[in-house]
């Protein structure tokens, strides 16, 4: 039998209803104070990334949800002998908006360590850069839409993610003509 997690290591998946994760995260956060269980309730997390896209020519930036329906809560939930801690238990069943606790329906199972590893850095949104909303691929055909070189066409020759630019080749007087955008300063042709 695996071992429970320390305390502090213990990271659980809520199912809750769609769209009301901030909501279901803000209530357990309020709840846990007046019933006196914040001492038991470490983190409570909805991971999102940050989205680039243009809208109306002006480019924006705005975070979604990147597992829409679920919320993530580092508690102390399992004792070290495995034991439920039951006020706990029930006190997040019944949070309005909280379906179930990923694990078996009377027993709660913790994350493993690398999926925690691989979750953390998702929750630090801030440390990420935008990501663009359209993906773009070597070869794709796509119109300048801001900048210079607006209203023409060209290939993409290259993509720098880790920049967030595109080498585009345009005709400028009848030559290809390699030049540096952002994502957000093109769009799919």
């Amino acid at each position: 039998m695996p071992s429970t997690p320390e305390p502090h290591e213990q990271w659980y998946v809520l199912h809750v209803l769609s769209g009301q994760e901030n909501s279901v995260r803000d209530r357990i956060i309020r709840k846990a104070k007046d019933a006196e269980l914040s001492d038991f309730i470490y983190r409570v997390e909805v991971p999102t990334e940050l989205i680039s896209e243009v809208r109306n020519g002006k480019k924006t930036e705005r975070h979604s949800k990147l597992f829409p329906g679920y919320v993530y809560a580092n508690m102390y939930l399992l004792e070290a002998d495995g034991t439920l801690n039951k006020d706990l238990w029930y006190f997040i069943q019944q949070i309005d908006g909280v379906i179930s606790i990923a694990g078996s329906r009377n027993a709660p199972l913790p994350m493993r360590k690398r999926e925690v590893e691989d979750l953390l850095p998702l929750l630090d949104a801030e440390a990420v850069a935008a990501r663009p909303k359209v993906e773009f691929a070597v070869g794709d055909p796509v119109r300048v839409c801001e900048g210079p070189f607006q209203s023409q066409e060209g290939t993409i020759e290259e993509i720098d993610p880790e920049k967030g630019t595109l080498r585009v080749s345009v005709s400028i007087f009848g030559r290809a003509t390699p030049v540096d955008l952002e994502y957000w300063q093109v769009e799919k042709a």
